[in-house]
């Protein structure tokens, strides 16, 4: 507490608005791994391979039972797809669609922020190193002397937020591409689990 208390104290606003976009960074990070982690479980070549099952040996509910039952994203593609059996090809093709979209903007939820923070953490650590530097001029105007004594509150703030920004920009875009690299891959696994919904829907129909 003493430490953050120090920091606080060298930094000024400037590491004040860097703690707390530390906060929600770090938040965001933790939650967006365990969610993407639980959504992953499931493999979408075993969902498919239970529901092609499903719909041969018991039919249709059985198989959206089996969807209903997985959180993964392209499970509820899938039983998006099912729910529509009776109806043409298109409604079927166009309730996906429309369950890819809603999966995705769930699966998106957040990354904007941590996109932000990614972007802005540096510039505001150099907007401290700014004001550090023109706190450590001042003082120097002020007393008449550029002695290290006289500078080196101005240094200590201009360094300290500056080590901050970065502190938080760096694990922000690491966690920033592994959010989009693992939205990709799951809307791919969502648009493959839906061409393959239409292929058992098509050949059961016929």
């Amino acid at each position: 507490m003493n430490m953050l208390w120090h920091l606080i104290k060298i930094g000024g606003v400037t590491m004040v608005v860097l703690l707390l976009m530390s906060v929600v960074s770090v938040a965001i990070i933790l939650e967006r791994v365990i969610f993407y982690r639980s959504k992953s479980r499931l493999k979408r070549k075993d969902l498919m391979l239970k529901v092609r099952h499903e719909l041969k040996k018991s039919g249709v509910n059985p198989a959206m039972r089996i969807c209903k039952d997985s959180n993964a994203p392209f499970a509820q593609v899938v039983y998006a797809g099912l729910s529509f059996f009776d109806c043409s090809e298109k409604e079927i093709s166009n309730n996906m669609e429309r369950q890819i979209i809603i999966e995705t903007v769930i699966l998106e939820r957040f990354t904007s922020v941590i996109g932000t923070i990614a972007s802005t953490a540096v510039y505001i650590g150099l907007l401290g190193t700014i004001t550090g530097i023109l706190k450590a001029f001042h003082d120097v105007s002020i007393s008449g002397s550029s002695g290290i004594s006289v500078i080196i509150g101005g240094i200590s703030e201009a360094l300290s937020t500056t080590a901050a920004g970065l502190t938080i920009a760096i694990p922000a875009v690491a966690t920033y591409n592994y959010c989009m690299k693992k939205i990709d891959e799951f809307v791919k696994d969502m648009e493959l689990a839906a061409s393959e919904t239409m292929d058992l829907i098509s050949a059961i129909k016929k």
